[in-house]
């Protein structure tokens, strides 16, 4: 029988050391989620903005105003599928590489 651990198995499990988030999630997985969190809420928040200027009192309800909205509507759509891309791939491997073990 052997005692193989894979290296990168190990990687993934490792705390970070040079920060900690605030949930108390420290592996470069939970990391990663996190930004990709974040970048949603940025993108979530410009989103909520222009959505603002055009519906506010003699908003700019211009064609030009709604072609940007709809420009960061279909960017939010992409982020959103890359980040659950991503993180369910990274998942998967990581998952894999435990029953490897």
């Amino acid at each position: 029988m052997s005692n193989y651990v894979n290296p990168l198995s190990l990687v993934a499990a490792t705390p970070m050391t040079q920060q900690k988030s605030s949930t108390g999630g420290s592996s470069w997985f939970e990391a990663m989620a996190q930004a990709w969190g974040q970048a949603l809420d940025k993108q979530a928040a410009l989103i909520q903005e222009k959505s603002d200027a055009i519906n506010a009192p003699g908003g700019s309800d211009t064609p030009s105003s709604i072609t940007e909205l709809t420009t960061e509507s279909l960017k939010m759509s992409f982020l959103s599928n890359s980040s659950h891309t991503s993180i369910s791939t990274v998942g998967q491997a990581l998952e894999t590489m435990a029953r490897k073990q």
